[in-house]
């Protein structure tokens, strides 16, 4: 006999929680939200003290009836839906349309779906959180206004089909800032003199640093032609060794932004891939006799937070596995982030025993890898700092100094488990000295003088925009994927070896946002709109209220833009390529992997033709031109232009060197700023000495003689 109803949001979800609950309790999915604002109108009465009206969304009408008959059948109706505001509204949702009264204990929350952590909330069930609700509402309705009275306007002064929302606008702002100061830079000259010493065996560089105790520039050939002339003809003495042990510690277990960043760095994930992954892995999958089974714990959080009862677990599985001496005195702590809500849990796995070798078979590939990265993010945050002997040498050639840095792991703590990805490179750095001394005369060394130029600030990837969203305060941890998915739809922005580059019309939308909406588009301004979205939650904050000091400013630039806004003729810009279809000349278009070939008679003629890149290779297979293409998700790879009648392809590209050990097409593979030959025939396995920096100018053949 069922006597309780649960209403949850996935199938999944529904699945494995079901197993924990016995036969009473029947479970059932709402496939998330049921009800929402209109689209096709503002749905928010701003007289009313912005009351909205909600409809049911289409194609849940059959879903709520279903629900509606289940009730009537039970003594009990609960909602599970996931314990943020989202989850609270669609609980208020569901209360509303199956006349549940929301004050009476309705909605249970977990953080996991493990059976402990599942029957502990069906114990304690509590009435509906209306702060919780209303947060989510007025980001809502925030979001509704700010969407249906700007875009209109842009559709009559720009074009139709465009768009302005209060969070996408801010990221899409932060590209096009980055883009100008992009085209603003300008590059300066510096140099480096790298010494190359080979002492008892082991080789290791030294960079010049100045003279004295004076730090020295190099700005350009002649300053290093100087130093060089100084150095001439000295030994090079060892003048200080400075020997000292350094604690290097673990990561931090992953929030949301930080688990985007490293799924991005290392399994090169996109922000909305990682959190789909990861929504299955907290909702549970088919583990084969344990059934489903939830593996991470909830995956949307700012904090880095974890419960006592998994740090105890965490050090029993360290000890047990590691030894001892990998076990922290005591538990790690670590401090989230200021501005952090701190409502749940960081992600961590929900069982620590369960290895991912050991639920590998049951899961594909995506997942087992999110959950490996997980899994070892969370274990190696609660091991032991690593110890690392470090070592700084000062030599002397006259009055030069050259400095080398050396490092070498004494105890690997944590970093036998996992080592946290960077964006940027840091410093080469020897990994181990050869024992020197004071007053040591080294062997002369090889000198290596090279040229650079500053570089620009590099363009956002997805994980550096998300990084910098959470730093300034933009977003909550469940907009930062939509928020960029969002701005690569409507054509603003557009992804060019995995960095966002903005489009002309993203610029031009921008450039119209500032002049007329500078709050809707200001940094500091969306960041406290968010702290006062917060402040609802706490129950801090009237909703209403927050809702009435936006609009009052709003209105008046909306009625500014009206009359001062400009009519804007955004061209197309036409091609030399015809249209074989109907003889038009074609036109540039940007979509969601950057620009393509379409024809201006559209809707009648709808021709389109992506743009081949020749890259000036030729096709091992048949000798035509190898161009660059993209696959259907947006991925570069390259392939012969002669294509379908020629199938060469390869995902890195050729540099047009044949490998000297099989004579098939080299290839340069980008490894965050180095750039890696190696053979495309991957059975080869053959690879290039002496890997170059990516971006770097190389050394003038005056100064190569100069040694």
């Amino acid at each position: 006999m069922v006597d309780y109803l649960v209403i949850v949001e996935s199938p999944a979800k529904a699945k494995t929680i079901g197993k924990y609950l016995g036969k009473k309790y029947m479970v059932k999915a709402s496939m998330g939200h049921v009800r929402d604002l209109p689209k096709s109108q503002l749905g928010v009465d701003i007289d009313r003290d912005f009351a909205p009206r909600y409809i049911t969304i289409r194609g849940k009408g059959e879903i709520l009836k279903s629900l509606r008959e289940a009730g009537r059948k039970v003594k009990r109706i609960y909602l599970a839906a996931d314990p943020d505001r989202e989850g609270e509204a669609i609980a208020w949702h569901l209360a509303s349309y199956l006349d549940l009264n929301p004050q009476d204990p309705c909605r249970v929350v977990f953080h996991e779906i493990t059976k402990q952590a599942v029957q502990d909330a069906f114990a304690h069930p509590r009435p509906i959180n209306f702060d919780l609700v209303h947060a989510q509402q007025a980001r809502r309705i925030l979001d509704r206004l700010v969407g249906y009275k700007i875009s209109p306007l842009l559709w009559r002064k720009v074009r139709k089909g465009l768009s302005a929302g209060r969070v996408q606008s801010v990221a899409l702002r932060l590209v096009c800032d980055r883009e100008r100061e992009i085209r603003e830079f300008r590059p300066e000259e510096y140099w480096t003199i790298t010494a190359r010493f080979a002492v008892g065996g082991k080789t290791f560089q030294a960079k010049f640093t100045g003279f004295g105790e004076e730090k020295a520039e190099l700005r350009n050939e002649e300053e290093v032609r100087a130093v060089l002339r100084r150095i001439e003809g000295h030994p090079f003495v060892v003048a200080k060794v400075k020997r000292s042990e350094r604690r290097r510690n673990p990561a931090a277990p992953f929030t949301t932004s930080s688990l985007q960043q490293e799924a991005a760095r290392k399994l090169n994930f996109r922000a909305q891939k990682t959190m789909s992954v990861a929504q299955q892995l907290y909702e549970g999958l088919e583990l084969g006799p344990e059934g489903s089974v939830g593996l991470i714990t909830y995956m949307r959080t700012d904090s880095t937070r974890v419960s006592p009862v998994a740090q105890a677990e965490a050090r029993r599985y360290i000890e047990d596995h590691f030894g001892q001496e990998y076990v922290p005195a005591s538990a790690k702590q670590y401090q989230s982030r200021a501005g952090a809500q701190d409502a749940h849990e960081a992600i961590r796995p929900t069982e620590v025993a369960r290895h991912p070798e050991a639920v590998k078979e049951f899961l594909n590939r995506d997942q087992y890898r999110l959950y490996k990265l997980i899994w070892e993010r969370f274990v190696a945050s609660q091991m032991a700092p690593a110890v690392l002997d470090t070592v700084s040498v000062d030599l002397r050639a006259g009055e030069a100094v050259f400095r080398a840095n050396g490092s070498k792991i004494k105890f690997p703590g944590f970093m036998t488990l996992y080592i946290e990805g960077e964006d940027d490179a840091k410093e080469e750095e020897n990994s181990d000295l050869p024992d020197l001394e004071e007053g040591m005369v080294l062997p002369q060394p090889e000198l290596d003088p090279k040229q650079h130029f500053t570089q620009p600030p590099p363009r956002y990837s997805e994980a550096r925009l998300v990084k910098t969203m959470e730093e300034l305060g933009i977003g909550r941890p469940s907009t930062y994927a939509p928020t960029l998915e969002t701005i690569q739809k409507r054509g603003y922005v557009v992804l060019e070896d995995k960095r966002f580059v903005p489009t002309e019309l993203g610029e031009l939308v921008i450039d119209l946002l500032k002049e007329f909406f500078p709050q809707i588009i200001d940094v500091e301004f969306t960041a406290q709109m968010e702290e006062k979205l917060d402040g609802i939650e706490e129950g801090r904050v009237n909703w209403v209220e927050m809702l009435e000091d936006f609009y009052q400013d709003f209105q008046t630039q909306l009625d500014a833009a009206e009359r001062l806004m400009q009519q804007v003729q955004l061209q197309d810009e036409e091609s030399d390529e015809v249209c074989e279809k109907c003889g038009r000349k074609m036109v540039y278009k940007h979509g969601r992997f950057g620009k393509f070939l379409a024809c201006p008679g559209f809707p009648e003629c709808r021709n389109t033709k992506p743009i081949l890149k020749e890259i000036d290779v030729a096709c091992p297979k048949c000798g035509g031109a190898v161009v660059e293409r993209r696959g259907k998700r947006g991925r570069v790879f390259y392939g012969c232009k002669n294509y379908p009648e020629c199938d060469f392809v390869v995902w890195d590209r050729p540099t047009g060197g044949r490998c000297p050990a099989c004579g098939a097409l080299l290839v340069a593979k980008r490894q965050k700023d180095r750039e890696i030959v190696q053979c495309s025939d991957p059975r080869c396995g053959y690879r290039a000495e002496g890997d170059r920096p990516a971006g770097e100018g190389g050394v003038s053949e005056i100064v190569k003689t100069m040694t």
